[in-house]
């Protein structure tokens, strides 16, 4: 094996004596560097609940590495928590720290001559970053999910990140009373009870599950608690795993095929996954040269049911999706529409691995003939206020809202969307624009969680929509539209919208319209003028001159 692997270039022979020579000062021995070099890729920080349980798991994967013959070589990657980030200027750095992740990942691979990887990941845009650097290197590779938070307990009553958010802005709105703040205090204590990532089917959760089903982690490993021991011994059958991806030369790129992203956006659908895997799933297709389009995803959907009626839409957390028979039994009900001879980390085929899964609870996974919606959780918008498209959570929308017009109120920016809507300024029948919150325009497209929580908290939630050029939550619930696109900043349609505007909204039929004559659109985009920027300087500055529109992922790699 030693003569096929990369890592011989640079270790081995008389040229790869300096090398050698290095890594013998890290305390590694020749038997050691005579093995294939296996890169560990962990994003462990105590920063952050879904990470900081990663460097036992590293540990994990280190032994089942050596165990399968292999000299594990572990770094780290950043790891940016999207919660503490809402609502504030943090939020621009998530989504360009995808890009920056799977650059970081391929430049220590790549400078170093890897032979395979190891991709230790949680939280929302890590193993969207990971999986990017895996298609992109194009060595063995294979994805360890840090595992799914277990939900929190309050008085009795299951409650969820999402739930404590939109108590918050009750409390708020309510005004301080000593009695508010002892339960403001009680709930932070036991509302996010340890490690892992946040309970729903939010982004990070989807993306682990999507990964699975994508074949790029071991079969049922998406949904395992952070704290289960499972957690770890995946970890070990990991390593141990990577060192047969290797002997047996599967790559990336014969698991991550259209067919294989079709499984992934199918289970998406069936899920009613976040918005934020439109953006992530075409910027992962990309890197093994595989175009995604936002038409697939609504073709899909609209083929594809929607059978789990998951947090933040619906009762059930990623611990009782594990408990009713996980990602493998959601793909078992979707068999008929799956594909089951795509190629999997496991060296086996999708349908080998699910062959014996079955669903143990159909309250949490339904079956297909009694669906919680006809329909997969997104669908994809088009209209003169969209002209290349916008996405919406339509599992999280009450049906009252599907068909819905209002008139315009038309912000710049998330934080005076926010001041109105907790000055009582906003109004039912009203549709909240919220723009120049783009990758470009924000820079950064930031997360709009605090707005949809804040309209919920103030009763608002079902008769107010939300459009934007930003993007969601996937803790968000309600008639919330993101990702218009060309979003402001590129001059699309968005710039131009004017206070008292109506605005269109039809989700069966995909539709999004500013209800204004074409020759008025028109001669308002001629005399539009972009603002300034908002950043001027460092990495976000350089991110708004180089970022991809929504449509195509809003990443700026490759």
């Amino acid at each position: 094996m030693s003569s096929e692997l990369r890592s011989r270039k640079v270790y081995g022979q008389a040229e790869g004596f300096m090398a050698r020579t290095l890594l013998k000062a890290c305390g590694f021995t020749d038997d050691e560097l005579n093995r294939p070099l296996i890169a560990v890729v962990n994003s462990w920080t105590n920063i952050v609940p879904g990470h900081v349980h990663l460097d036992k798991v590293g540990e994990a994967v280190e032994a089942g590495i050596r165990m399968g013959g292999g000299t594990p070589l572990q770094f780290h990657t950043i790891a940016i928590c999207d919660g503490i980030c809402i609502g504030w200027s943090g939020m621009r750095y998530p989504l360009p720290s995808r890009d920056l992740i799977a650059a970081s990942v391929e430049m220590m691979v790549e400078a170093h001559r890897l032979d395979g990887m190891v991709l230790i990941g949680s939280c929302d845009k890590i193993v969207p970053g990971m999986l990017m650097a895996a298609g992109y290197l194009d060595i063995p590779s294979i994805v360890v999910n840090g595992g799914p938070m277990l939900p929190g307990c309050y008085r009795g009553e299951k409650i969820t990140g999402r739930r404590a958010l939109e108590m918050q802005f009750l409390n708020i709105l309510l005004g301080p009373s000593p009695d508010l703040e002892k339960q403001a205090r009680e709930i932070s204590e036991v509302v996010v009870p340890g490690c892992g990532s946040c309970q729903g089917m939010y982004t990070a959760n989807t993306m682990g599950c999507l990964t699975e089903a994508l074949g790029m982690s071991l079969t049922g490993s998406a949904t395992i608690p952070a704290v289960d021991a499972r957690r770890l011994r995946i970890a070990k059958q990991s390593g141990m795993q990577i060192m047969k991806l290797i002997e047996q030369g599967i790559q990336p790129h014969d698991i991550m095929t259209y067919e294989a992203f079709e499984n992934a956006i199918r289970v998406d659908m069936a899920l009613g996954g976040s918005t934020n895997t439109v953006l992530h799933i075409p910027a992962i297709a990309a890197q093994v040269g595989i175009d995604i389009p936002l038409e697939l995803f609504d073709k899909l959907g609209k083929e594809t049911p929607h059978l789990c009626n998951m947090d933040p839409s619906g009762p059930y957390t990623v611990l009782e999706l594990d408990e009713a028979g996980g990602v493998p039994a959601v793909l078992k009900e979707l068999s008929d529409a799956i594909h089951r001879d795509a190629m999997t980390v496991t060296g086996k085929t999708l349908g080998e691995n699910i062959k014996d899964a079955e669903v143990i609870n159909s309250e949490v996974i339904r079956p297909k003939n009694n669906p919680v919606h006809e329909e997969g959780g997104l669908a994809i918008l088009k209209g003169t206020l969209a002209p290349d498209g916008a996405v919406v959570k339509q599992a999280g929308v009450d049906p009252s809202m599907l068909k819905f017009e209002g008139k315009a109120r038309v912000f710049d920016a998330e934080e005076d969307a926010l001041d109105a809507i907790m000055g009582r300024k906003i109004n039912p029948g009203e549709v909240i624009v919220i723009r120049y919150e783009g990758p470009k325009g924000g820079p950064g497209m930031k997360e709009m969680l605090k707005p949809t929580a804040a309209l919920i908290g103030t009763g608002l939630g079902n008769n107010v929509a939300i459009v934007t050029d930003g993007r969601f939550s996937g803790a968000t619930r309600g008639p919330c539209i993101g990702h218009v696109d060309p979003e402001a900043m590129n001059g699309g349609p968005i710039a131009v919208v004017k206070d008292l505007d109506i605005i269109s909204i039809d989700i069966p039929n995909r539709k999004l319209d500013l209800k204004i004559p074409e020759k008025e659109l028109q001669e308002r985009l001629k005399q539009w003028k972009p603002p300034e920027p908002k950043v001027k300087k460092g990495v976000l500055d350089i991110y708004s001159k180089i970022v991809k529109p929504t449509s195509k992922g809003a990443g700026f790699l490759y």
